[in-house]
């Protein structure tokens, strides 16, 4: 629950409350005394690297995909189709590995998409075999002719027209009301007329059971939690997302293809439609910081990247209404934790000059070079990962150590850093894993 002085409190202040309520163990499950001071002290070293204070030892995370599953001799079907194998794979990964904090693995509600039609991507155990990872489905979701509609009214638009496309049993929202219709008593019933129709019934009755659905996913994400947070004090890094504009549109809406093209054709509309999804963006960002009591929201950055738009393209397409959602989250005391996929080598001096507030954002790094984000960022971001996910699978444990100890003596000086794999680990060698939290563990000390 947010304090009743809320909009009256500064944003340093929004963002100490979040960060006390997180970190506090007041009114958390701990099984044990020993857990929750285990809790307090991991979440309190995680909050110094944020705030680029000196650490008594590097915040060890981890990322994690299909590994947890492997590790258990779970396929990735029955991490999406079979909870109680998911809650036996994540426990296991948790008492087995000596972790910092708590990791998420690629366990995500099979049976909730089956129900919604999900269009959008390919699940193991459904459209693939059990043995393999899901799949995006990259298209075209939204037409290029389409702009104007997403502009003036995108949450309308998202419901009625793109939920339609990409889940099928919601078809019938494309006949939802709009909610005007309830500021005058002779409006109502007119608006109500809609809600007879069997296909909006039907959409109504899909999204009942999805939820529905939800719930009993939730349900063992809660036993998993019992363990690792209650009896580990496992400290969860993550309590929601959200995107960069261009990467909502780019992505899932017009698609890799389409965007592309559409900054040639339509820069103008593109400006005005990621400018248009900023306020969305932040609220995505606030409600899941707000609900799960969890201030870090991870924001994966794709289209950004070095190879994909040029210095200038990025400059004018991605990053102005990026930064207003990076500013909006942190007014909200929210905390972005950027997943920084793939290189930023040329987008560093951009960010860097922008002006960011010091002490409130995360930043992930994929195959940045380090030294580079160091010098450009250390003195107001705290920033981690670059340890190669290919080292975790096909290196020796000597080359992860040596790997290990050169990025902390690159980043770890003065504060400001986590160390972190710069890609979710799908594949990996157990002694690698190991090597990498033992050394980090040891030679990460102050």
């Amino acid at each position: 629950m947010l304090p009743e002085n809320w909009n009256k409190m500064t944003a340093d202040q929004k963002l100490n409350a979040r960060l006390t309520g997180w970190a506090g163990t007041e009114g958390k499950p701990f099984a044990t005394p020993e857990a929750a001071n285990c809790y307090s002290e991991r979440a309190q070293r995680l909050i110094a690297a944020l705030k680029l204070q000196k650490l008594d030892r590097v915040p060890r995370v981890l990322l994690t995909g299909d590994y947890p599953g492997h590790y258990a001799g779970v396929s990735q079907g029955e991490l999406f189709y079979d909870y109680d194998k998911m809650v036996f794979a994540l426990n296991k990964f948790h008492e087995d590995f000596d972790l910092d904090y708590s990791v998420i693995c690629n366990a995500f509600p099979g049976k909730v998409y089956d129900r919604l039609g999900y269009k959008l991507y390919r699940l193991p155990g459904n459209q693939l075999s059990a043995t393999q990872s899901f799949q995006f489905v990259e298209g075209e979701y939204m037409r290029a002719d389409e702009y104007d509609a997403l502009i003036a009214n995108p949450e309308g638009w998202l419901m009625r027209t793109y939920n339609p496309r990409v889940l099928p049993s919601l078809a019938g929202l494309s006949l939802m009301p709009g909610m005007l219709g309830t500021t005058e008593i002779p409006f109502v019933p007119f608006m109500m007329v809609n809600f007879s129709i069997p296909p909006l019934q039907e959409a109504l009755k899909a999204m009942s059971d999805a939820a529905m659905l939800t719930l009993e996913w939730l349900g063992a994400n809660g036993q998993a939690g019992a363990v690792s947070m209650g009896k580990l004090g496992l400290p969860a890094t993550i309590g929601g997302f959200s995107k960069a504009p261009f990467d909502f549109l780019g992505d899932s809406l017009r698609g890799t293809r389409g965007i592309m093209m559409d900054l040639f054709r339509y820069p103008n509309k593109v400006l005005a439609a990621v400018e248009r999804l900023v306020p969305l963006a932040i609220d995505m960002g606030v409600g899941a910081a707000t609900g799960s009591g969890n201030p870090f929201v991870l924001i994966p950055l794709h289209k950004g990247a070095d190879g994909f738009m040029s210095t200038a393209d990025f400059e004018k397409f991605y990053w102005p209404s990026f930064k207003q959602v990076l500013l909006g989250l942190i007014n909200e005391g929210v905390v972005p934790f950027m997943f920084v996929e793939g290189s930023y080598n040329h987008r560093l001096d951009v960010i860097a000059n922008s002006g960011l507030p010091a002490g409130k954002t995360m930043w992930l790094f994929d195959q940045t070079d380090m030294a580079e984000a160091k010098k450009k960022f250390g003195s107001w971001a705290c920033i981690g990962g670059n340890v190669p996910a290919s080292l975790f699978k096909a290196g020796t444990p000597a080359q992860m150590e040596a790997y290990v100890k050169k990025v902390i003596d690159t980043c770890a000086p003065d504060g400001g850093y986590f160390i972190c794999p710069g890609a979710v680990l799908d594949q990996a060698q157990d002694e690698n894993v190991c090597t990498y939290l033992k050394v980090a563990k040891e030679y990460g000390k102050s």
